[in-house]
């Protein structure tokens, strides 16, 4: 059965996104001007909640902001984009995380951040929410809040029967009580060797690595591998699903924010896994045309006429 508007509980970041485009990344002591600027809303917590509230989903975010300007910028966002405030929580003394991207021609980029109160988020905030959750489909949580955080937003996500989905980014090594957690863990081909504690470019085939964290207790894993596709390990095999190709690739940031965020809306409507990565992809490659993540995140309208459009 197909739900028009699930519920959704993120679990994770805010951040101010400062984006500015460079013609090459400068060398140490160099200063290097940039031709176009953007400020945004950033954070992989919140990109996914935009991105899902845009799709159709019925939002609610826990995130913790500080008490500077861009704490107020926080709420005017949450406000616009539709998303719940009620887990919203402004903590004093500190600031609002930010991050800084320098992004070059081909798209590729760069990005130091600083996590700020973001760090702050408790368990107590998890369980304050527990009503919320309760009432959700999906749970998707990411690794830029504390781990014990995420651990028990997943706890409570599999104790109401909602479908826990995990972007586990900043990669590090698997945690196997979380994992056995998760209902669906959507590394890229990077984390997906973090995960294992080998190199980010250890040069085991992706199926053989993506088999590994799956024998491990993930419920299925889903890795993104850019313009190779997707692979999708689940109890049924392995499956690869193409990239979208035929675009222009203008600023590949909130790519996997954007393809988080549509898989964990189509779970929540009820599709079958393989077509919600599927309508996933299109996300994600929709977002890549655009420069600066929230500019690029898609309404369902928009989506689909871009499947439509670029159908393969």
């Amino acid at each position: 059965m197909i739900h028009q508007q699930p519920k959704i509980f993120v679990v994770g970041s805010f951040v101010v996104g400062l984006t500015i485009r460079v013609s090459r990344m400068p060398v140490l002591g160099e200063v290097v001007i940039g031709d176009e600027f953007d400020m945004g809303p950033g954070g992989k917590g919140t990109n996914q909640a935009i991105a899902a509230a845009r799709l159709g989903a019925e939002v609610s975010l826990l995130a913790c902001v500080g008490d500077d300007l861009f704490s107020t910028f926080a709420d005017q966002v949450f406000d616009k984009e539709g998303i719940a405030k009620d887990h919203i929580h402004h903590i004093p003394g500190n600031s609002t995380g930010i991050g800084v991207s320098q992004l070059i021609p081909s798209g590729e980029n760069w990005i130091v951040g600083h996590l700020g109160a973001n760090l702050c988020m408790r368990l107590e905030h998890v369980e304050a929410a527990e009503e919320k959750i309760a009432a959700s489909d999906i749970v998707l949580v990411q690794y830029e809040v504390p781990l014990p955080v995420v651990q028990r937003a997943l706890e409570l996500g599999r104790k109401y029967g909602c479908r826990n989905v995990c972007n586990p980014a900043p990669a590090q090594p698997v945690n196997n009580n979380l994992l056995e957690l998760v209902d669906v863990l959507t590394p890229n081909e990077t984390e997906l060797r973090i995960l294992l504690d080998l190199p980010p470019d250890d040069p085991t085939p992706h199926d053989i690595l993506a088999r590994r964290i799956f024998e491990m207790g993930a419920g299925s894993v889903v890795a993104t591998l850019g313009d190779q596709g997707a692979l999708l390990v689940s109890a049924d095999g392995v499956e690869t699903l193409p990239a979208v190709h035929g675009i222009s690739v203008v600023d590949v940031t909130g790519a996997g924010d954007s393809f988080n965020a549509a898989l964990a809306v189509g779970l929540g409507r009820g599709l079958r896994l393989q077509d919600s990565v599927a309508e996933a992809m299109y996300a994600g490659a929709y977002t890549v045309q655009h420069l600066g993540v929230i500019k690029g995140l898609p309404t369902r309208t928009q989506l689909e006429r871009f499947q439509q459009t670029h159908a393969t």
